[in-house]
């Protein structure tokens, strides 16, 4: 009988790097949600605390104290965590937009 568990842990694994979550993240994100975080300014992604930062900290895994992402983040605190992570997200976005451009 087939191990879905194993299976989808395998497909759908829980990033242990802040560039595996960036990555991850690149592909999950439609177009127009990185348009909208692309066009933040670096000041302003704290209003993405609730929303998206909350999904990175309850999908990742952030208020797991043992989570490697956490640690890789470089902080104990999960919505710390989620900032680290957005941030890269954000400088990665900005990097595709001025190689597009």
């Amino acid at each position: 009988m087939t191990d879905y568990t194993k299976q989808f842990q395998e497909i759908i694994k829980t990033p242990e790097t802040v560039n595996d979550a960036v990555d991850l993240l690149m592909r999950i994100l439609t177009d127009e949600q990185k348009n909208e975080i692309r066009a933040l300014k670096e000041d302003d992604l704290i209003d993405l605390h609730f929303t998206l930062g909350l999904a990175i900290r309850n999908a990742f895994g952030l208020h797991d104290l043992d989570s490697k992402l956490l640690a890789d983040c470089g902080t104990k605190h999960p919505d710390d965590a989620a900032g680290v992570i957005i941030k890269k997200l954000w400088e990665q976005l900005q990097v595709v937009d001025e190689n597009t451009n």
